[in-house]
């Protein structure tokens, strides 16, 4: 069986939870285990914990859900940017899988909660690349 890590977001929460409840969904439906769920304030904070989990032998993969919601300034630009970076690099650095979730920059809250069944697309992306990578995935 597949074991995952997930990093939940908690800023934009009443959609975030949203997420979360349909990525345990799709690893269910997969018959995947959410081993370790880890939340953050918010999805800037999400390599930290994603690279904590990737470090972990009983983990496969990692998949970050969140949003960011778009203000009056380029601020979920940059949050969204130094995120995306960041994980690519903790799945690059610990050769496991860590797919990205997170919905923006430039959404409003509408836009974001029809979005939520992007968690789905994370959580098949991270088993797709256990199935594809298998001895990447191996410690």
């Amino acid at each position: 069986m597949t074991t995952l890590g997930l990093v939940v977001a908690e800023f934009n929460r009443e959609i975030t939870e949203q997420m979360e409840t349909v990525a345990r969904e799709t690893a269910d439906d997969a018959g995947a285990e959410v081993y370790e769920t880890v939340r953050v304030p918010g999805v800037y904070d999400a390599p930290l914990a994603a690279d904590r989990l990737a470090r972990r032998e009983d983990v496969d993969a990692v998949a970050v859900i969140g949003t960011v919601i778009t203000g009056d300034t380029d601020h979920d630009q940059v949050i969204t940017d130094a995120a995306a970076q960041r994980l690519s690099d903790v799945s690059l650095e610990r050769d496991t899988p860590v797919t990205l979730g997170v919905t923006g920059p430039g959404m409003s809250a509408a836009e974001a909660r029809e979005r939520v069944d992007n968690a789905a697309k994370a959580v098949d992306g991270a088993l797709d690349l256990v199935a594809e990578l298998p001895e990447a995935t191996q410690q």
